[in-house]
């Protein structure tokens, strides 16, 4: 890879991209996460907790300690571990801010024992009260907790600015922002697009998705069409991708919370770059980044595997290659 990327830069890649591995169970998931190492691909990884043990929430400290090891010995480490809140207790109960703070607790501990940087959750789940109050904690343990901004969570979004601004008030090393590139795609991935072509959407619909995704506009056409009850059950959880997890923002409406970045996922969905709509939203960044002097981690992660059978190591050693070349590159001056 190129050496090229500023001191404090880490190109890692997620096991989280080997969820088709480890749905097949013919390995532990500790030995399958462990091959993103093994196989030369990263040194630093990002691993679920919830993928990683059966004892999710609580993994013990034996367990924790044989996998920091087993990395150890292979030349490397966890950077971030993804955690969660489960907010309900039961069907009709959400757990109090006591139980949250319990659930929350032992996965934190457990980041600390494997050595990671931090533990992430999804931005504003925490919510202020349970941030404030985990911030001695995570002093002591030495750790991060990363709140994760993602598709549709731009700093633009009236509906995430108050989680932002929790982040920007607590003001703590300790408590820091992840942002997603999901956020700033330019356009739709071509396999995705191809998938929707073979169903039964309003062609309308289909050819904006198309030719005009970075039109807010066409966020409208696509709720129209999911009320309409147009949306073909098969690929019902597919089509909410385009109101969840794909974004259209621009580089520069990050700009604002850039002070409070720590980390950050390099998404892809498949790998057509041939008009760069997977390496852009990767060298905007960059050149955003070395504009604040960033350091932390760079995560190749991939999501393109809930509709594409392609082999996640092969797919993560070219997104790989494809994000150190863009992150190397020179900042292109939009035209």
């Amino acid at each position: 890879m190129p050496t090229s990327l500023p001191a404090g830069w880490t190109l890692s890649a997620s096991a989280f991209n080997l969820t088709p591995t480890v749905i097949e169970a013919e390995r532990p998931a500790t030995e399958i996460a462990a091959s993103l190492i093994a196989d030369g691909l990263a040194t630093d990884i990002e691993v679920e907790l919830g993928q990683l043990w059966r004892s999710f929430p609580q993994p013990t400290a034996v367990e924790a300690q044989a996998f920091r090891d087993d990395l150890t010995a292979r030349g490397g480490r966890v950077s971030i571990v993804g955690g969660s809140i489960d907010d309900w207790a039961g069907p009709s109960r959400r757990r109090t801010d006591d139980e949250r703070f319990d659930f929350l607790l032992p996965q934190l501990q457990t980041v600390a024992a494997l050595g990671a940087t931090g533990l992430r959750l999804p931005l504003g789940q925490a919510g202020p009260a349970l941030l404030e109050r985990l911030v001695p904690v995570l002093t002591e343990l030495d750790i991060v907790l990363f709140e994760e901004a993602q598709g549709s969570g731009s700093p633009s979004n009236p509906a995430f600015a108050p989680a932002y601004d929790t982040l920007d008030r607590i003001g703590d090393p300790h408590v820091r922002l992840l942002v997603d590139i999901s956020m700033l795609m330019p356009a739709l991935p071509v396999t995705y697009l191809d998938l929707l072509d073979r169903s039964d959407l309003p062609r309308v619909l289909l050819r904006r998705l198309r030719e005009d995704w970075a039109d807010p506009a066409t966020t409208g056409a696509v709720v129209e069409v999911l009320r309409s009850g147009e949306v073909p059950p098969s690929i019902h959880t597919l089509y909410m991708n385009l109101l969840v997890r794909f974004g259209r923002s621009r580089i520069d409406e990050l700009d604002p919370v850039l002070h409070l970045l720590s980390a950050a996922h390099l998404k892809f969905w498949d790998l057509d770059d041939a008009d760069d709509r997977v390496s852009q939203p990767v060298r905007d960044l960059g050149g955003a980044l070395r504009r604040v002097e960033f350091t932390g981690t760079l995560c190749s992660e991939w999501g393109g595997q809930e509709w594409l059978d392609d082999d996640p190591i092969d797919a993560t050693r070219a997104h790989l290659e494809l994000a150190a070349s863009a992150l190397s590159a020179e900042e292109r001056v939009p035209a």
